[in-house]
């Protein structure tokens, strides 16, 4: 089944290492905001970046949370998580310091987002004990990139499940 996806990462930091993962080819994922129409959003304030965010999630079967340096605990890649999650998606992580920025560097390995997320109806309960976060177990940004390639359409479909079957 072809899946349609939605691309959550720092924009700022990862936008680089975000658009090798998003060329892949592997499946269809939203298109790429320009800085132009991002900070046009921006302007517009949270209630903006909350409609944008909505609009993009649209249509969508699951959030992939490319994970970065910076990644977790910002507000609106945890917004983005619980939206996408609460929206009946699947989410899944892959960390993506190991891929080269447009100057040629690696970045160090940021922490779990999922870590920081638990469920209202239980609040003990770490949206990291469901969302899966995988860690490609390279450090030449190539064997990285393949891994994710080789990958990620097994890994989208198992966050689709585990969201279809999960229960409190």
């Amino acid at each position: 089944m072809a899946r349609n996806v939605f691309y959550s990462f720092h924009y700022d930091v990862d936008n680089w290492r975000a658009a090798q993962v998003r060329s892949m080819g592997v499946i269809e994922g939203n298109e790429p905001c320009s800085d132009n129409d991002w900070e046009a959003v921006k302007r517009g304030g949270d209630p903006a970046i909350e409609k944008w965010i909505a609009e993009q999630l649209e249509g969508r079967t699951c959030a992939v949370v490319l994970v970065g340096s910076g990644t977790a605990g910002r507000k609106w890649i945890t917004h983005e998580i619980m939206q996408a999650w609460n929206g009946g998606r699947g989410v899944v992580g892959i960390h993506i310091h190991n891929l080269k920025n447009q100057q040629g560097l690696q970045s160090y390995k940021g922490g779990n987002p999922f870590g920081y997320l638990h469920f209202v109806k239980n609040p003990a309960k770490y949206f990291s004990s469901v969302g899966k976060l995988y860690d490609p177990p390279y450090s030449q940004s190539t064997d990285v990139y393949a891994y994710i390639h080789d990958n990620l359409a097994d890994w989208i479909e198992e966050a689709i499940e585990i969201k279809d079957t999960f229960t409190l």
